[in-house]
């Protein structure tokens, strides 16, 4: 009898460590990311708008800020659905480039900008596509539905480096 009930007991433990709780944790870190990258997006479209050289830039910006805010409410949805703390600015990393970028104004602005645009949106694509494949259909969705989005992002972005590069020869 005992014997059975510790095997319950271990069989227990297991599905509470199981996959499913992993998978949940990393639905959790996904969407507290997606939301301070979001935020970070709306702030550096802010500043691209302001300290832009380009009309190119400025756009681009202008587009930042509203897809990213439309992604974050749809965002912070999910996150309440998953019961995580919504976090309300961004990481201490994007702080810390947005810092570096508001120091910059006109041309020198848009070639880190670019830059910085170019490597982020690759990393969230990456994210998001892993992220789409979630158990969660909630997690799932919001990662499909803004993977198009995050694709225009970075073709924008590499275009306007490319347009530098071009242009500085």
């Amino acid at each position: 009898m005992k014997s059975t009930f510790f095997l319950a007991l271990g069989l227990a433990a297991a599905l509470l460590s199981s996959p499913a709780s992993a998978q949940s944790k990393a639905d959790k870190t996904f969407i507290t990311e997606a939301i301070q990258g979001n935020l970070a997006e709306v702030k550096m479209g802010q500043l691209a708008q302001q300290n832009g050289g380009s009309d190119e830039v400025k756009n681009f910006g202008k587009m930042l800020e509203t897809d990213h805010g439309q992604a974050n409410t749809k965002a912070t949805q999910v996150a309440e659905a998953l019961k995580v703390t919504v976090p309300t600015e961004p990481s201490a990393k994007q702080k810390k480039t947005y810092d570096r970028l508001s120091k910059l104004q006109g041309s020198a602005f848009d070639r880190a900008f670019g830059r910085d645009m170019v490597a982020d949106h690759k990393h969230d694509i990456a994210q998001y596509q892993k992220a789409a494949k979630s158990k969660d259909p909630n997690v799932a969705g919001y990662a499909s539905e803004s993977l198009p989005t995050l694709q225009k992002h970075l073709q924008t972005a590499q275009s306007m480096t490319q347009g530098r590069k071009t242009s500085q020869r």
